[in-house]
Formats: C-alpha cells, structure tokens, sequence
C-alpha cells in the first residue's frame, strides 16, 4: 500500500507530482497552455503538475490559470511556482477577447450544484460560455471537461456507458452538460477545431469525492444511501495525468473518453470496506437500484494506461485522512441523485 497522506502539503505534492507521460506530454505541446475555470477543486494541481512536468524536461512555456479567483492566497501560491494567473469572469463581455492567444487550451469552468433554483446560471456556464470559448480558440487544441452525467441511468447488467452510447441526461445540469459539449462539436465542424472531451466521473482528492463522502458518512455514524448501488472513481491526480495527456488525441470531430477507474464499485462494499477500517458497522439505508450511473473507462486506459493509484489504495488514504482529522472542501458529490436535481 502507498504511504498514507498525512497533511494538505503531502496531499498537494502527491497531487501534482508529473509522471514521465505527463513530462513526455507537455515538452510535445506546440505552444503554451491556458486553463480556464482553474480555481476550482481540480485546476490548481492541474497547473501544478502541468509546470512540474515542464520542469523535469527543462522545456520553457507558459502555464496560464485563469478564474475568479477569490482566494488571493491560492493566486500567490500559483504565482509563486511559476504558474501566471489572470483574474476574470469570463461571463463578462470582453472577458475573452481580452485573453492572449494560446495554442492549447484546457477548459474546466462548469456549474453543477445550485441547479434547481438557478438553471439559468447553469446553462450560461455550462453551455453558452463554451459556445464563447470554443470560437474565441477555434485555432487552438482544446482538451474539455466534461461529466458523465451526459449518460442516463443504465440497467446495472449493462455495465456501464460506453463513449457510443447515445447521450440521455436526466435534469438540467446534465442536459447543459450537453450543450457544452455540443459547442464544442460545433466548433469541430465549423472551423475544424481539434477537441477532446473528458467524461469525468467521479474524481478523488481525499477532501472531497464519494468516497471520502461515503467514508465521513460511516466514520460519523451517519446513514449511507444505497440506493445509488455502483459507483466508478478516479484519483484525482490520474485524471490530471490523462487529461494533459489528451491534447495529443484532440481531432475533429472531438474525441470523447470516459475518463474514471477501470472498477465498477458497489457502494455498499465501500461502506463495509471503510468501517472494516474504523471498526465501525455501517448504517445503510435504501435499497440498491435497478439502475445506476456507470461509464466504461476501457478507451481512455487502452490510450493511457491504468490509473497509478487503484481503488483500494484510495480506500485506505481515505481512512486515513478522516480518522487522523483530515480537512474537506465541503462540497458533497450528492452522488446518490438519481433524478438529475443538484
């Protein structure tokens, strides 16, 4: 098993540690790299690790995050490991125009929870901004985030949605997510732009994600929904490795990848397995559906690999992290949603 992850600084730099393929990957971009939407829970490791990588091929460019940025701390600590920033709301008319020309884009900023109460945010973020981004770069290689909420539930006996499985989202957070990526496809079209979207679900950090959800939930003796009976997981720092690694597979029309863990996991397993851990017996709750959310990674870990960090290691991190009084973000997945509504 992996050393367990004791502090925010450990879990940073394990994070964003770059492997050879992430090195291999950034000293091949023609060009610098923009992330836009960078502030949020994935973008600064990604920036960290995009500029780690750089440094072990000794290749100069650019990095460029660029967000809202509210916490000004977090833009000294980017600024400080040579990562630039740019403040803005891309919202904003001239926001855009107003950023430099770069060849190679990666596009994070999206809106999922506060959904019902507030669509009309969510699909100005999640559909008519990448309709902005995706003609002010079409000259560029964009690698787009996107989720695979786009799916709809699947019989469990299925298996879990393959990149050809017609899209079905159910509720409006997935139906933007939708038009997000069909922005880009119109982009593909129209100006031949070169395009991967990444199907994420769902990504790991120990802060937050179902998991560390699922094991806070058992640690504090709280009841587990099963109801949601199959999950699918990614550690954080492999989805940033195959993220940076996609810009070589970019093509018109977009290449899609589910982007996850090769395992399908069963949710009630995952509460047994973190109260084996604790000496706890889990409080179950519901009966496990029919149906679940699932996504067949098999694509993405032919091109890329398996991920470095497997389910199990992820497992015992986690442990880790809740019963040594690890932080998190407070952002709960609400991965048991089954109707679309966040």
């Amino acid at each position: 098993m992996p050393i367990a992850i004791q502090t925010e600084e450990e879990l940073e730099e394990r994070l964003s540690r770059p492997s050879s393929a992430d090195a291999a990957a950034m000293a091949s971009l023609d060009g610098d790299l923009l992330i836009l939407g960078a502030g949020g829970k994935m973008g600064p490791s990604l920036a960290r690790r995009a500029r780690r990588a750089l440094e072990q091929t000794g290749v100069s460019k650019r990095i460029i995050a660029v967000a809202r940025f509210s916490n000004q701390d977090l833009v000294a600590q980017l600024r400080s490991q040579g990562i630039e920033t740019i403040t803005a709301d891309l919202l904003e008319p001239g926001a855009l125009s107003r950023l430099p020309d770069i060849g190679n884009v990666i596009f994070m900023a999206a809106r999922k929870f506060g959904t019902s109460g507030a669509e009309h945010l969510t699909w100005a973020m999640n559909t008519y901004l990448p309709g902005l981004v995706a003609e002010r770069y079409r000259n560029s290689k964009i690698v787009a985030f996107s989720t695979g909420n786009v799916y709809p539930l699947r019989a469990v006996s299925q298996g879990g949605a393959t990149e050809s499985t017609p899209a079905e989202p159910v509720g409006e957070y997935g139906q933007s997510a939708l038009g997000r990526e069909r922005m880009f496809e119109y982009a593909a079209s129209k100006w031949n732009t070169q395009v991967s979207i990444l199907r994420l679900n769902y990504a790991i950090d120990l802060r937050y994600g179902v998991l560390p959800d699922i094991g806070r939930a058992v640690y504090e003796r709280r009841p587990v929904d099963v109801r949601m009976g199959l999950v699918n997981v990614i550690w954080q720092g492999d989805a940033n490795s195959m993220c940076l690694r996609s810009f070589a597979h970019c093509q018109s029309p977009p290449n899609i990848l589910n982007l996850s863990g090769p395992e399908t996991l069963s949710v009630r397993y995952i509460a047994q397995e973190f109260g084996r851990r604790f000496g706890i017996e889990p409080v179950l709750t519901g009966e496990e559906s029919g149906t679940a959310l699932l996504t067949n990674a098999a694509k993405v870990h032919r091109l890329f690999g398996y991920p470095e960090v497997t389910a199990l290691d992820l497992i015992d991190w986690t442990a880790d992290w809740i019963a040594s009084g690890g932080g998190t973000l407070g952002k709960p997945t609400h991965f048991q949603v089954r109707d679309g509504r966040f």
